[in-house]
């Protein structure tokens, strides 16, 4: 083959190489990602692992478009509206307030939950068996054992009559948690305290409240600290105020929380990015049932309960996951 033969052949093949690189790159999806938080977390981390695992390479065939609202839901607004002007393939959204914001940006675009207390509550899908939307993924089924966390707070605390319960008013969800929450003391015969706070500025006299009202134990919204990051500082102050504390916030307890009873987180996330996969690969979110969780976890730190003076009974020990000495 002379020169300028091989030249016209290598042209051909650089002439049939570049569409497909070409075309390869257009196969690049974009996941948009919002949250809350001020960062990123070991949740947002184990979904990303499982993306991985299932094939999606972030700067192969997968980028994310990752918005932290650093713990000021007032932002997220504008943030899913600008992931909708993206034109992402999808938004995962986690914890309820993102959920909603999501919905109000875009009702074409698949949204998957990373995680939401009450998806038929809060208006996100017709039912959990069939969505009927652009929204579905994963609800970590949490008010409904509001019941649960007040038992276990009068195992410890056999007198327990007053319960005071922090919310957070930006999250619509605060008022499904509460609802659970007054239920089950109605039939336990416990009083609810309702306290309702925007920002962590107001946490001081939301606990002056608390001993006001001689609350003996403290429920509290996870969203304190599942996506705001602010569990250590409420458990200490709740030490400081003698209250014993639940919450189905992810590594509570770990953070001097007294016990934790809620999902086993360590398999609900990584489920997001299952629902992710599927619809890029074609599924109808409309079409896919919305999980819940199949496993329950009770942690107890027993360095709190002496700090608070309790005696954790046996009964209660034997029934823990985990327990943090």
């Amino acid at each position: 083959m002379n020169r300028r033969a091989r030249s016209l052949f290598a042209a051909l093949i650089l002439a049939a190489v570049h569409p497909a690189h070409a075309q390869q790159a257009e196969k690049i999806r974009l996941v948009g990602f919002l949250s809350p938080a001020a960062e990123p977390s070991a949740r947002h981390e184990a979904i990303r692992q499982e993306l991985r695992a299932l094939g999606w390479v972030e700067g192969q065939n997968l980028r994310i478009e990752f918005r932290w609202a650093a713990n000021k839901a007032e932002r997220l607004a504008a943030m899913a509206e600008e992931l909708a002007r993206l034109k992402v393939d999808d938004i995962v959204a986690q914890s309820t307030p993102a959920v909603q914001t999501a919905k109000g940006a875009t009702r074409t675009i698949p949204i998957v939950m990373g995680a939401a207390a009450d998806p038929v509550g809060s208006g996100f899908v017709s039912s959990l068996a069939r969505p009927g939307g652009n929204i579905t993924g994963v609800s970590m089924m949490m008010p409904e054992v509001a019941g649960k966390r007040l038992e276990l707070l009068r195992e410890l605390v056999p007198r327990l009559k007053r319960v005071a319960f922090l919310a957070h008013g930006g999250d619509s969800a605060h008022k499904l948690f509460v609802q659970q929450t007054q239920d089950a003391g109605r039939t336990l015969g416990v009083q609810v305290q309702v306290l309702v706070v925007q920002r962590p500025e107001e946490f001081e006299g939301a606990f002056a409240e608390m001993s006001h009202y001689k609350a003996d134990a403290l429920v509290i919204q996870p969203l304190f600290i599942n996506t705001l990051s602010l569990g250590p500082r409420l458990a200490e102050l709740a030490a400081k105020n003698r209250l014993p504390t639940i919450c189905d916030g992810v590594g509570f307890a770990e953070q001097g929380g007294l016990l934790y009873y809620g999902p086993d987180t360590r398999a609900v996330y990584p489920r997001a990015a299952v629902y992710v996969d599927r619809i890029l690969r074609g599924a109808n979110p409309a079409e896919l049932p919305v999980e819940q969780p199949q496993r329950f976890e009770l942690v107890i730190n027993l360095k709190t309960a002496q700090r608070l003076g309790l005696g954790v009974p046996r009964s209660v020990l034997l029934r823990a996951d985990r327990v943090i000495e």
